[in-house]
This record gives C-alpha cells, sequence and structure tokens, in this order.
C-alpha cells in the first residue's frame, strides 16, 4: 500500500535525531492534577450548550428529515437511531470545521464530537504552556488508533493548523480516512495516514528513525470484550429509557425512542472498542513502549476511561522514568473523563 509520509519526514514540521534536546538527569517526577472546571466544556470548544438545529440544517439540508420534537418543543434527533446520529455528525463537522465530505462504513464507530474536540483544546493549552520541541512551526501531532472518523485530524487541523499523523489497524479505517482526507482539501494537506501493520505495536513501525512528535493523541479501546460492550450499552439504554419515562410518563413523543437492547447507536468494531486487558493493558502497553521515543516525542498523552486506573499508571509511569504527569479532568454532560500525559524531559 503506497503511504503519503510527507508529514513524517518533512524538517518544517519534524526534528531529526541531531536536532533532539539532550537527555537531562533523572530527577523525581512532577505529578499534576488540573482540577475539572465547573463548564462542562473547554471555553473554546464551539460546541457549547444545546446543538443549533437552524444553523446545523443550513449546513447540511439532510439534518432536516432525522429532526424531530422532544417533548419540551425544543428540536432533537433519536440519539437511538444510529443514521440519526451519523448525519448530526456530518452536520457538525460541515458547520464547525468546514468539511464537505464525511462518512463511515456501516457498524463503524461514530464519535461524539464534542467530547472528542475537548480533548483537542485541552492538549493545546498543555503545548501552550510548555516548549513544545518545535518553536516557530506548527506542532505535528500523532493520532494513535484515528478509527475510520479521523476526528482528532480534523478537529485539531481546522482549530489550530496543526499537522496530523493518523494511524490505525484496520485497513478499511485507513483507506476511509484516506478518501475523507482526498475529497477535503483542507485536509489533504495537513493529515497523512499510516497503517500500524504488527497490532502488538504502537509506536514501533510507525515513529521513523528521523521522526518528532511535539505531542501523542488516543482514544483507547477501554472494554476488556464485546460482551463489555453489549452490557454497558444494555445499561445505558435502560437508564436513558427510564430517564424518559420518568420526565415524560404521558408523551407520545416518549414512544418513538425505540429499544435499543444490544444495539450500538455509536457503532465500533472490535478493536475500536475492546482490547484484551482493556484500558488498563492497552495504556500499559503504550507507556512501556513509549520509553523508546522518549527523544522523540515532547508531550505523550491518552484518554483514561476509568478513573481507577490512573493511580496504577502514574506508578507505572514513575517506574519507567517519566519526568512529567499531568492528569486533565474533563466532563461532558454526565460523561466524565481524564487526559493522563507524560514526557520524559
Amino acid at each position: 500500500m503506497t503511504q503519503n509520509t510527507s508529514h513524517t519526514t518533512n524538517t518544517k514540521n519534524s526534528t531529526t535525531t541531531s536536532d533532539k534536546p539532550a537527555t537531562t538527569p533523572q530527577r523525581k517526577p512532577t505529578t499534576t492534577v488540573k482540577p475539572q472546571a465547573k463548564s462542562t466544556l473547554h471555553p473554546r470548544n464551539p460546541h457549547q450548550g444545546r446543538y443549533d438545529f437552524e444553523r446545523l440544517t443550513k449546513a447540511l439540508p439532510e439534518l432536516a428529515q432525522y429532526t424531530i420534537t422532544n417533548p419540551s418543543g425544543e428540536p432533537t434527533i433519536n440519539f437511538s437511531d444510529a443514521e440519526a446520529v451519523l448525519t448530526l455528525n456530518k452536520a457538525l463537522l460541515a458547520l464547525h470545521y468546514n468539511i464537505k465530505y464525511w462518512d463511515l462504513p456501516k457498524g463503524y464507530l461514530c464519535p461524539p464530537i464534542p467530547g472528542r474536540a475537548d480533548y483537542i483544546h485541552q492538549v493545546a493549552d498543555l503545548l501552550n504552556d510548555n516548549n513544545s520541541g518545535s518553536e516557530n512551526k506548527k506542532p505535528h501531532v500523532l493520532d494513535i488508533g484515528t478509527g475510520a472518523s479521523l476526528i482528532y485530524p480534523i478537529v485539531g487541523s481546522q482549530s489550530y493548523g496543526w499537522y496530523f499523523t493518523a494511524t490505525d489497524i484496520d485497513p478499511v479505517s485507513i483507506n476511509t480516512t484516506k478518501t475523507i482526507c482526498e475529497v477535503n482539501p483542507n485536509l489533504k494537506k495537513m493529515v497523512t495516514v499510516k497503517q500500524q501493520t504488527n497490532p502488538k505495536n504502537i509506536f514501533k513501525g510507525i515513529i521513523g528513525e528521523h521522526d518528532y512528535f511535539d505531542i501523542t493523541v488516543c482514544n483507547p479501546p477501554f472494554h476488556a470484550s464485546m460482551q463489555d460492550v453489549l452490557d454497558a450499552n444494555n445499561r445505558k439504554q435502560t437508564k436513558l429509557q427510564k430517564n424518559r419515562a420518568r420526565r415524560n410518563p404521558n408523551s407520545q413523543n416518549a414512544n418513538r425512542f425505540a429499544d435499543a437492547k444490544n444495539n450500538l447507536n455509536f457503532g465500533g468494531q472490535n478493536a475500536e472498542l475492546w482490547t484484551e486487558g482493556g484500558e488498563y493493558a492497552f495504556i500499559t502497553r503504550m507507556i512501556n513502549e513509549s520509553v523508546d521515543y522518549a527523544q522523540q516525542v515532547n508531550w505523550f498523552t491518552t484518554l483514561v476511561s476509568k478513573a481507577e486506573n490512573l493511580k496504577p499508571l502514574d506508578a507505572l509511569l514513575r517506574r519507567v522514568g517519566a519526568q512529567q504527569i499531568k492528569t486533565i479532568n474533563m466532563k461532558h454532560g454526565q460523561k466524565s473523563s481524564r487526559v493522563l500525559a507524560w514526557r520524559f524531559k
């Protein structure tokens, strides 16, 4: 498969081995926890408040056929309908990021864009607060497991002008993201797509000898099995149905939301949703492998869905010699998450 590697080797956006900073003496690592802000989204995140269906429909008229009225008389969609969720995402990307074409293969993960965008804005602050390692140059970001959606490269390139290398082990995701980049001129020169051919590796085979990345991002699969995925989805759908029934026991509109048991309205393939050992095992592999690329990456980051994983991951980072460790708490609606960041400089 021919791969575009212009961004990973272009000296304008990367640093050669000779340019790498010298290894600093070992010292006790610093750990910082950024408190969760009262506002649910980052101040620069454009997805504040309720969705503006008037503007979204102007950006993508197709959304109108999926728009319904909730019991309070406000426009919304049926979030149990996978096609409606996909179309809403298309409208969000068209309105806020000037994406003219975006589509997913059937059954692939459809990401919640407001929460995904928050991750990008949080790591932007991390780069602004610290020396990125490439002064006067646009940051070069490595996206581990970009999926078919290419969501982080879209948000990061269009919000900040960052260059991205987007990687995945799934050939269907790789082909889909390449098509998205080809069709959207504003992405074509900003994003390089590269397949990870060895599912046991994360950085190896992706970061070349002379590559340098200012930061890495990753949304790891956090379930340990497909059954865990289905169980979590069923609990979520049951809770949503109960909440709707409690708020509007006599509303006919409440009955428009179908029973979504064992139906993933957000989609997702195995590699996108679960991995052996779950989130903790995946991030552990990432941390251990990051040691080999300590001088080629300024900041390593990953989402951590389960708060109980933070303490053992922090302990592992200290054992492998991380010099700075940061945890950034995030909240979108009822969902809480956090960004774990570390570096060896």
